[in-house]
């Protein structure tokens, strides 16, 4: 029997959002695909899977938007299996260093990239608590890592993702005592998500499958490290 999966941060072919919604639905799944504008990648995909594939319409910075599209979610389903956090932002000063950088952007990137997950797992917590075993997956990045921190740039995007490894772990201390809840975050790796970056090792649609494999072997386990590769080795916060 197929899980429940939700998805945010899916509309663009080439990256990791879609490869997961893609992957998910091979397995027979049922994928909601969380998207804050339409996708003309998505809409032909739903025409391969008209009953599994379901295009949510969502804003993770907005409490209202994310409150009503779970509703749609919950008159689907009854419960959710698999929260994939993936959507993100930044800001058009993200490569630019301290000297460079318009710092009034980073309160929103933060907003978006660490607050909006949370407004997400707010929001579908009673669908989360109706599954045999819930995961919430938090796509982090090694630039969030403070222990590596080499660079001088990205200053947005890496406080962002630092942001968001500490709401995992709040997350991961609040559902310590439910045995059927769990959450992690993710070092996804360097992927081939736009032309920009073709030297990247990882294609996405292969690397998606890498990724699911990894959290179904996470599910259950609150022991292990919550900050991992997609090696499923620790990353360090």
């Amino acid at each position: 029997m197929g899980q429940n999966v939700l998805i945010t941060g899916t509309g663009r072919k080439q990256a990791l959002g879609y490869n997961l919604v893609l992957r998910y639905l091979e397995q027979g799944d049922t994928v909601f695909a969380g998207v804050r504008k339409p996708s003309g990648a998505l809409d032909a995909l739903q025409a391969e899977y008209p009953e599994t594939l379901h295009i949510l319409t969502m804003d993770i910075g907005s409490t209202t938007s994310v409150e009503a599209a779970i509703q749609t979610v919950a008159a689907e389903v009854p419960c959710v299996d698999l929260l994939i956090n993936n959507a993100v932002m930044v800001s058009p000063d993200y490569d630019k260093t301290l000297e460079q950088a318009n710092l009034d952007y980073i309160a929103g990137v933060v907003d978006v990239d660490a607050v909006g997950p949370l407004r997400v797992v707010k929001a579908m917590l009673p669908l989360l608590r109706k599954s045999k075993a819930a995961l919430i997956v938090n796509i982090s990045s090694e630039a969030g890592s403070i222990g590596r921190c080499y660079r001088t740039n990205m200053i947005d995007y890496g406080m962002a993702k630092a942001a968001l490894n500490m709401a995992t772990m709040v997350l991961r201390n609040t559902f310590r005592d439910e045995e059927n809840l769990n959450a992690i975050c993710i070092q996804p790796g360097w992927m081939r998500t736009n032309d920009g970056n073709a030297a990247a090792p990882l294609i996405p649609y292969d690397h998606a499958e890498l990724l699911r494999l990894l959290f179904e072997e996470r599910r259950r386990d609150k022991e292990g490290d919550a900050f991992i590769t997609y090696e499923g080795e620790a990353y360090p916060w």
